[in-house]
């Protein structure tokens, strides 16, 4: 089992790109007046067959050859119906694939969110050819940072160079405090 939320969009967050997205979209939503942590991540990667999403959550199957078991999406899938929440995966072939996980924020089974700051920074620097719309809201506040804008900015200038790697951490670490105060939950 992952010890952290955060390692859980890490690893649905790593499917989308090995699936060919080249958008994925993460939302990460704390809402302390509905007891709720909600997680939603959308790609337009291949999408999956209706079978496919029906086995998803098996942790006998994986499309991979490398191995034999999958088990990044039914830990996490547990990890969110283990504190009273949901797990949703919505997906269409040649479309894209959504995958929501809505948690009770005060579950005393509820695993902590963890490091997310450096989860999204791992994303955007180690897949420089996939677009991350990385979207935080904590109870009335929010940020969002778009790779795209960046690459309008930096054009040729890539996401592992020491300053801009070191930026986008700072980036991420300035905006999660402004947003929730330094929040650990």
């Amino acid at each position: 089992m992952m010890t952290e939320i955060s390692l859980n969009i890490l690893d649905v967050a790593e499917n989308s790109t090995k699936a060919g997205a080249t958008l994925v979209t993460i939302t990460v939503e704390a809402d302390f007046g509905a007891d709720q942590l909600t997680v939603t991540i959308e790609d337009n990667g291949c999408g999956m067959t209706p079978e496919q999403v029906e086995r998803v959550t098996d942790p006998f199957f994986t499309s991979r050859t490398t191995r034999k078991v999958g088990l990044g999406v039914p830990f996490f899938k547990y990890a969110a119906e283990s504190t009273g929440g949901s797990f949703r995966i919505d997906s269409t072939v040649g479309v894209g694939t959504t995958v929501t996980a809505t948690f009770t924020l005060s579950h005393i089974d509820r695993m902590p969110l963890g490091d997310i700051n450096t989860t999204i920074h791992t994303l955007v620097v180690y897949h420089p050819e996939t677009d991350f719309v990385y979207s935080y809201r904590y109870n009335d506040k929010s940020f969002t940072m778009d790779t795209r804008e960046f690459k309008a900015i930096l054009g040729d200038i890539s996401f592992d160079t020491p300053e801009i790697s070191a930026y986008i951490l700072e980036f991420l670490n300035e905006n999660k405090l402004e947003t929730d105060g330094g929040a650990q939950y």
